[in-house]
């Protein structure tokens, strides 16, 4: 007995000098670096005001009456800047906008606001009406793809949604997220501001890792050197939950495609027909030779595939 007491006392004294290690990790001072997010904007960044916070945003294709909206929603721990490939490939047929969602890329990271997919929905439908968008397409990868089921779910003013390999089934999101106790949460939000932990995880989601160049990682690492960083991705991380996905999905009553890239790591197999059977009539196309990251590894095939999707669509608006 006293020498398994004696082993249970060491691992305690372990685990609780981890914790401590932990916590001084967390709670480390560090050299300020961080910038108000407009001095680290771009010439062709744009910010409106949306529920009291700033959001940053790009636009792509004229606006004008014969041309659909589409709003592009970025993933986890990513930006605006997810779809530099692909929005451009797009402009000719639709007015494309693509927001920071808040608490990432350059938008506000309020600590007080709450980070849930049914909120992050709401500013992003409010974000639409913002800019005047009566009628608009939603769309979204990872992440975004689950806060765009839930836009189309709940905005009248969607007419259709695009879904790029969605967290709705499976997150993709770290093991270690899906436990958020004291000082899990900050010690995410360091690792997320540490440059080779993101290039690292980038990395390891495409199929190809050249792919991950250095522009685009120091794109990426923006938001964490925006002022409001650290506390906002701190709150952020606390409020991980999960749950309500699939039910929202079978909620959605407006045409829906599903790019899926068909090497994705990060999925198992059979998700992307389990995804559309969720949304009634929905349409998938896989994409081969793309991974998790569809649109970024493989952009014309996906916006081939939105193109020809919309036009479709309109066309079944006019019989």
């Amino acid at each position: 007995m006293r020498i398994l007491r004696r082993i249970l006392l060491a691992v305690l004294a372990l685990v609780a000098l981890l914790w401590a290690g932990l916590a001084v990790y967390a709670y480390w001072p560090v050299p300020a670096v961080t910038a108000p997010a407009r001095e680290l904007a771009g010439p062709a960044d744009r910010f409106v005001m949306v529920d009291g916070m700033e959001l940053r945003y790009r636009s792509f294709g004229a606006r004008s009456p014969g041309r659909p909206a589409l709003v592009l929603v970025h993933g986890f721990a990513n930006s605006l800047q997810s779809f530099r490939l692909l929005a451009p490939l797009l402009a000719a047929d639709f007015h494309v906008v693509t927001p920071d969602v808040p608490g990432f890329g350059l938008s506000a990271k309020p600590a007080t606001h709450d980070y849930g997919n049914a909120s992050q929905a709401r500013v992003i439908a409010d974000f639409a009406a913002a800019l005047g968008l009566e009628h608009y397409i939603v769309g979204g990868h990872s992440m975004g793809g689950t806060l765009a089921v839930y836009v189309a779910a709940s905005d009248p003013h969607v007419t259709g949604l695009v879904l790029l390999n969605p967290g709705i089934i499976t997150t993709g999101v770290p093991a270690f997220m899906q436990h958020p106790v004291w000082p899990l949460p900050r010690v995410m939000a360091r690792l997320f501001a540490t440059t080779g932990f993101r290039a690292s995880s980038l990395r390891r989601a495409f199929l190809d890792p050249a792919l991950v160049t250095a522009p685009m990682i120091a794109d990426v690492m923006l938001a964490a050197r925006s002022t409001d960083y650290l506390d906002g991705m701190t709150a952020l991380m606390s409020q991980y939950r999960t749950g309500e996905e699939p039910a929202m999905a079978h909620r959605v009553h407006v045409p829906t495609l599903i790019v899926w890239g068909k090497q994705d790591r990060s999925k198992p197999a059979g998700e992307a027909e389990a995804v559309r059977a969720l949304i009634a009539g929905a349409r998938l196309v896989t994409v081969p030779q793309a991974g998790h990251y569809v649109h970024e590894e493989q952009p014309a095939a996906v916006a081939t595939a939105i193109t020809a999707a919309a036009r479709d669509w309109r066309g079944q608006e006019g019989d």
